[in-house]
């Protein structure tokens, strides 16, 4: 093993060493067809704000590498506003895999929304407007569909891309083992094209700015995801679907932490941030607060001067969970 065997190393610049990944285990091995062009690098702004300003724990920048080496999931679990899904940016960026796919999931949410959504009343009225043609050809099928987040992930790239699967907690009591068949097989079926009658059809992937080829109906994944679930905490998953996760817990930033991540987000203001920080910290100890709250609060009592920053700061903090009386000092 080379000495500096990690490949995401939370340097926040771009590089590529996800080239020096290792080949997967031989029961975590893929070989989807046509192998697909790279993505497009990480643009957006905000995107890359979130990316360079995360601060993740030596712990943690281990369990991705696991992941990455293993072609496993990783779940993500810790208290609101502790990075759970910036850590999804930061990888996707540094290791330049593109834009982070992302799938923010509800009780009402089916794993089908994640792989493809299908406009059939769409493709009635076209065949309707062009009388003599086959309207079951995949072709002209395949103009109906669109790829989701989860269904983009699995195309036969030769490279990862990072697919963040938001607030798993909150999904209906399948989901998890839904998703479970979806990792271990690495691939999936779109019925709609299985049954066409042509072999290939090109279908718009999640961005909906490239058309992607595929063949008889089926998607096979040739570089297994860097798949990221966040969740909360709110339920207990299944064990078969745990022992297949590399399992990250997020705990509370320190005093130390939250003056780095400060420092990363507002650096000219890290200086006149001490008793803010103090006062974060004193709350917290008594109830939930997240760690944008803080920052919430120190760019607001920087930029507008006030008098009494104590009394301002505890307005951005109030507790998350209910239960909790005001401050009374305030």
């Amino acid at each position: 093993m080379p000495e500096q065997w990690e490949i995401y190393r939370a340097s926040r610049l771009p590089h590529d060493g996800i080239t020096r990944l290792p080949e997967p285990p031989p029961w975590r091995r893929f070989s989807g067809k046509p192998p697909l062009p790279p993505p497009e690098p990480m643009t957006d702004d905000a995107d890359i704000a979130r990316a360079t300003t995360y601060r993740p724990r030596s712990r943690t920048v281990q369990q991705v590498n696991a992941a990455l080496y293993l072609r496993r999931p990783l779940l993500v679990t810790g208290p609101p506003g502790t990075g759970k899904t910036s850590l999804a940016y930061a990888v996707s960026y540094e290791l330049s895999l593109g834009p982070v796919l992302r799938w923010s999931v509800s009780s009402q949410t089916t794993l089908r929304d994640g792989l493809y959504t299908y406009d059939p009343l769409g493709r009635l009225r076209a065949a309707g407007d062009q009388a003599g043609q086959d309207p079951d050809r995949a072709e002209e099928i395949g103009r109906f569909l669109r790829l989701g987040p989860l269904g983009t992930a699995l195309l036969p790239c030769d490279v990862p891309r990072v697919l963040l699967i938001d607030e798993l907690d909150k999904s209906n009591l399948d989901m998890p083992n839904d998703l479970l068949s979806i990792f271990e097989e690495g691939c999936y079926e779109i019925p709609e094209l299985v049954r066409a009658s042509t072999r290939k059809a090109e279908v718009l992937d999640a961005s909906g700015s490239r058309r992607v080829p595929i063949v008889d109906g089926r998607v096979s994944c040739r570089s297994f995801p860097l798949v990221i679930m966040t969740s909360n905490g709110e339920r207990e998953f299944p064990p078969a679907f745990l022992r297949r996760c590399i399992s990250v817990d997020l705990g509370q930033p320190t005093k130390e932490e939250l003056a780095e991540i400060v420092a990363a987000h507002l650096p000219d203001m890290v200086t006149r941030s001490d008793d803010i920080i103090q006062r974060f910290l004193t709350r917290r100890s008594s109830g939930e607060l997240a760690t944008d709250q803080l920052l919430n609060a120190i760019y607001l009592t920087n930029v507008t001067g006030a008098e009494d920053r104590a009394a301002l700061a505890a307005d951005m903090m109030p507790y998350l969970s209910p239960g909790f009386p005001d401050d009374p000092e305030y």
